[in-house]
């Protein structure tokens, strides 16, 4: 038994790597690239308009088609993608590709952000009213109606809901049982029937209750953590401008070994920033424009603009900071990686146990928020196969499963989990590749009005 389980280990990291491999990286950089010069770089001109629609006027009127306001669509989508990927991922690729790895995640979250704009833009267009009187819309929908190709929405919205299942459920809840556990000294199966009842109470209410939950608890723990980090970074303001030049340096030149860091290529630095980059901000996977579709608006550019922002919060602003913080304290190079070494760089930074709560604290805020973003996304993607009578029972289903997550070893659900939500990259990106004249039209006939 123990020899088959190795193989099926090695099976399915093996699948992973193919999956995330350098072909997958290149698509989706290229794809945000694409649409990039083809938008006339709309992340840059349009940011600060987006960012004003987003956090300051946050809604549009009160009779405009949809379920939930501007910023709870936002918050929705973050819940999902502030996760373990800004405070684990972040970490990891710095460990494994050096400081350099940095530079790559903003690269590939720079050009990110014309990827989510163009998801929400077709998820908002190509939208329905269900028999529930909600909205519908996401990948599957703009795939299925706008290229009128449904068998390739059903494959997207099947690997989107297997995909719910690990990286939205289990991995997350496994990673707050482990932070409580090993910070507080909190059982796991306590930590189970808590976040059983925690999620089950939001998510049975479905996407409104969603999205007022997400809405005041997103903005909160975002602030807490950059609190924290913005902290460190004050008190040692001098090594700041060092892990800058430390970034630029090494993006483009290999970085030595150094202590427990093994070394890193230009290419390996490359390859763990842009990959870790994707995974924390998931731009071009298809997942938040499931969330954008549901918002309160009537112009399908309006939303894309506050979708977009999503990409420059989640990777240019929290998991800089996170990343800085890592640099400076000289951790990067001890050879820990994932979660522990930011506890350690927290730690380190502050000079205190009290950097390592942040951590603890934030991680479990985070994964939690990311288990009520992607119960949205599943329910979604299940009810596009089966109807809306699924709902029900994958919710129940997905709420046991938490349970599930929290007191059992995943290293098998870990590398299921990736594999799956790789996979939805290739239906999705062949959605916007198809539409994107729809995606350039309909923006130009926004700004032109």
């Amino acid at each position: 038994m123990e020899q088959f389980l190795e193989f099926l280990q090695s099976l399915i990291s093996s699948a992973s790597e193919l999956v995330w491999g350098i072909p997958t990286i290149i698509l989706l950089v290229g794809t945000g690239l694409y649409l990039t010069i083809s938008l006339r770089g709309i992340q840059f001109t349009k940011l600060w308009y987006s960012l004003f629609l987003a956090l300051i006027k946050r809604k549009e009127d009160s009779d405009e088609p949809g379920d939930i306001t501007h910023f709870q669509a936002l918050m929705t989508a973050l819940s999902a993608t502030v996760g373990t990927g800004n405070i684990a991922g972040v970490a990891t690729a710095i460990a494994t590709g050096g400081p350099g790895a940095l530079f790559w995640m903003w690269i590939t979250g720079l050009v990110g952000m014309a990827t989510k704009y163009s998801e929400a833009l077709l998820a908002v267009k190509y939208r329905v009213k269900d028999s529930n009187g909600d909205m519908s819309g996401g990948p599957m929908y703009y795939i299925s109606k706008g290229l009128g190709w449904k068998w390739l929405g059903i494959i997207f919205a099947f690997f989107a809901t297997i995909a719910t299942f690990g990286i939205g459920n289990t991995v997350q809840s496994n990673s707050v049982a482990h932070a409580l556990n090993s910070t507080f000294g909190i059982p796991p199966f306590v930590t189970a029937i808590i976040l059983m009842i925690a999620t089950g109470a939001v998510i049975l209410g479905g996407i409104k209750s969603i999205g007022k939950v997400t809405g005041l608890l997103v903005p909160i723990m975002i602030v807490f953590y950059m609190g924290g980090a913005l902290l460190i970074l004050l008190m040692n303001i001098p090594a700041v401008v060092d892990a800058f030049v430390l970034i630029f340096e090494e993006a483009f030149t290999p970085t030595a070994q150094l202590g427990g860091f093994a070394g890193s290529t230009v290419l390996l630095t490359i390859r763990m920033g842009v990959a870790r980059g994707v995974f924390s901000n998931e731009s071009g996977l298809g997942s938040s424009p499931i969330a954008a579709a549901a918002a309160r608006t009537k112009d399908p550019v309006t939303q894309a603009l506050v979708s977009m922002t999503q990409t420059f919060i989640d990777t240019l602003v929290v998991c800089t900071l996170t990343g800085l913080v890592i640099i400076i304290s000289g951790d990067w190079s001890s050879g820990i990686t994932g979660a522990e070494l930011t506890t350690v760089a927290f730690t380190d930074g502050m000079s205190s146990s009290v950097g390592g709560y942040i951590v603890s604290i934030g991680l479990v805020l985070f994964a939690y928020s990311t288990l009520l973003g992607w119960s949205y996304y599943g329910e979604k993607s299940l009810s596009f196969l089966f109807g809306n009578r699924a709902i029900k029972p994958y919710r129940i289903i997905f709420t046991i499963f938490v349970g599930i997550g929290a007191i059992s070893e995943l290293d098998l659900v870990w590398g299921i989990a990736d594999i799956f939500n790789g996979l939805m990259a290739f239906p999705n990106l062949i959605g916007l590749l198809a539409l994107s004249p729809i995606i350039i039209s309909e923006t130009k006939k926004y700004f032109n009005k």
